[in-house]
Formats: C-alpha cells, structure tokens, sequence
C-alpha cells in the first residue's frame, strides 16, 4: 500500500469564515498565567483542531497579535474565538455560576486520571491550564469540579502545558463529538 501524503490543497478542510460558521464542541480553553507565547499559540492551534468553543487568556498570558504565537498557532489565532480576562480566578467563578463544569488539569491528591473521566452529554465543560512553573492557582483548583491528571509513567512528572492541553482536548474531543458534531 502506498502513503502517499497530502498536499497543502488537500489538507485544507474550510476557510476561516467557514470554520467560525462550524458548530463547535462545549469546551472553553482557559489559560492561568501562561507565560510562553509559543505554548500560546500551540494551544490555539489545538483548539482550532478540535473545534473548541473560546480560548480565555488570564493574567500574563499573551494575546495576539503576537509574533511568537503566530509562529506556533500558524493562523489559528484567527480562527478560534478569543479573549482577554485580567483575574483567572474571577473568570473561573463566573463560568461555574453560568452553569460551565470546571476542569483543572493539575496534579493533586485527589485527582482524576484522565483515562476514568467522562463527560456528561449536556454539561459545558471549561479546561483550566497553568502556569509552565508554578501550575494553576491553587484558588482556581479549590473550586474546580473536576482536577485532571494525565497518568505519566517516566522520570518525569509533567509535561509542557502545551502537550498536556492537546491531550486532555483530545480525550474531551473523542466524548463530545458523538453528542455535538
């Protein structure tokens, strides 16, 4: 069998004004003081992937235009929906009182591994992403419904925030789909 592969005409699923008329999944994206604009924009690019709802930008973390995160985000900064919210831990409060179900992803006593969580086919769903040294405030985490932990079997104990959301957004991705696509 020949994998041939595919050419940029090919690849090419929808315009930016097609993809912003797309149904998409109930899943915002928040970032908690991402301080890397490359993580940025990889975290755009993944949301664009996966049809997420709205990205959240809190605190430090960069918005667009940014030159970094267009390198990373490759046009997605256009295409995903987008905002800028100063207090992470404010936003948070107001999308769990909008009826949102809020998912950290962090490393807790108490958390969920990643392959046991299931998600409910009317219930929005809010991925809380932190801080590449310092993690997700630990405000943000005491009112979260949910703390996800991705299972990590190496030396090391965490990966980049930028993998960790393209994993968790795919497992959301995997559930969600069958409900809302």
């Amino acid at each position: 069998m020949e994998h041939k592969k595919k050419n940029i005409i090919e690849l090419t699923n929808c315009s930016v004004r097609e993809y912003k008329g797309r149904k998409k999944l109930p899943v915002k994206v928040l970032a908690d003081n991402v301080r890397s604009m490359y993580n940025i924009g990889a975290v755009f690019r993944t949301s664009d992937a996966f049809l997420i709802d709205e990205f959240i930008l809190c605190g430090i973390s960069g918005c667009p235009p940014h030159p970094e995160i267009t390198k990373t985000a490759l046009g997605a900064e256009e295409s995903v929906v987008w905002r800028y919210s100063e207090n992470a831990l404010e936003e948070v409060k107001k999308l769990k009182d909008s009826g949102w179900k809020i998912c950290t992803l962090e490393q807790t006593h108490n958390s969920i591994s990643l392959d046991d969580f299931e998600v409910c086919e009317d219930t929005g769903y809010v991925l809380v992403l932190g801080n590449e040294v310092k993690g997700v405030e630990q405000n943000i985490v005491d009112i979260s419904d949910y703390v996800l932990e991705i299972p990590q079997y190496g030396v090391k104990h965490s990966l980049n925030v930028s993998s960790s959301a393209s994993i968790a957004l795919w497992h959301l991705f995997k559930q969600l789909k069958k409900y809302h696509l």
